[in-house]
């Protein structure tokens, strides 16, 4: 949790920045202004970046529950980090590709962002606009897939679906005569014959699921939030009010944390991680209040620099 505040960064909560490490993988999701510097504080590399996603963008087309014009849209917590990012990307020359993802009609603005300063690119920086729901990307840890959210500005939420595989049981593998390079084969070929008898994957091993998770920011409920959220064993969602003040959420296009709770509770998440904080609240404990409210599992209100570990796998 490199940074967990709203539109405007407190004493305590640096704007919007989270990273995902998954395996080989490391998913930086909307760095906001000063995402760099939290990065040095919680002693993450430049190279630990392997995808960079931001959220929000462009202004969609007025719909008509958009708030009036009047109401201030400001989405810098999102994105004010990339420039810094990108540089330091290069300054360190990371040796890998670096994938940036974020909704298509805000391409110039991400090019704006990438340009910021002068600077020498040396970083191989891939950029994999979003265009609609769906998959985006198949990554070494599994699919990122986008789903469109309900804001006045165009979002798109993230979620990533590990494969499902099998969990190979060494007490039945030694029961079957089963060892060394001959475990491979059988994974690969799904039967394997062995002194004279064909021993099946079925017997020597169980269902492994592949873990999920998804990351919500920005966005009042809709059908997108339920649909990256279904069956996750980690949500980080945006909770930035408190449910008194829902009809203020709805307004500026933001869930309240029991909201948030609700989506966990409706979708079977294992673990709720409430995020996105707005300024005008100073007790953290009142949004797991709301939350628990609605939700029985497990709740992490996310604070600045901590690491939250992702559920051991579900057997």
């Amino acid at each position: 949790m490199l940074g967990t505040a709203s539109q405007a960064p407190t004493r305590h909560r640096n704007h919007n920045c989270y990273l995902l490490r998954w395996d080989a993988e490391g998913f930086l999701f909307d760095p906001g202004e000063g995402t760099q510097r939290q990065m040095l504080l919680a002693g993450v590399p430049s190279s630990a970046i392997t995808r960079i996603c931001v959220t929000p963008f462009l202004p969609a087309p007025p719909a008509p529950h958009a708030p009036p014009a009047s109401v201030p849209l400001n989405h810098g917590d999102h994105c004010l980090g990339v420039p810094g990012v990108l540089q330091r990307i290069s300054l360190d020359r990371v040796a890998h590709p670096v994938h940036a993802h974020y909704p298509a009609s805000g391409s110039h603005w991400f090019k704006r962002l990438r340009y910021a300063s002068a600077y020498r690119e040396v970083a191989d920086v891939r950029e994999a606009p979003v265009e609609r729901d769906g998959p985006v990307a198949d990554t070494r840890a599994g699919v990122l897939e986008a789903r469109r959210l309900d804001h006045p500005v165009e979002s798109f939420g993230y979620r990533l679906v590990e494969p499902d595989g099998r969990r190979m049981l060494p007490d039945l593998l030694g029961r079957h005569g089963v060892r060394g390079a001959d475990v491979g084969r059988l994974q690969a070929a799904g039967e394997l014959a062995v002194g004279g008898r064909t021993v099946r994957l079925d017997d020597v091993s169980v269902p492994r699921p592949g873990q999920r998770f998804a990351f919500v920011m920005d966005t009042r409920l809709c059908d997108g939030v339920y649909a990256l959220a279904a069956g996750v064993d980690m949500l980080v969602i945006e909770s930035t009010f408190l449910a008194a003040d829902e009809a203020l959420a709805r307004e500026y296009g933001h869930l309240t944390a029991r909201q948030a709770g609700e989506v966990a509770a409706a979708c079977g998440v294992r673990l709720l991680v409430l995020a996105h904080f707005s300024q005008r609240y100073p007790e953290p404990q009142r949004f797991a209040d709301d939350a628990a409210a609605v939700f029985g599992g497990e709740i992490v209100v996310a604070a600045d620099l901590t690491r939250v570990p992702v559920p051991a796998r579900a057997r």
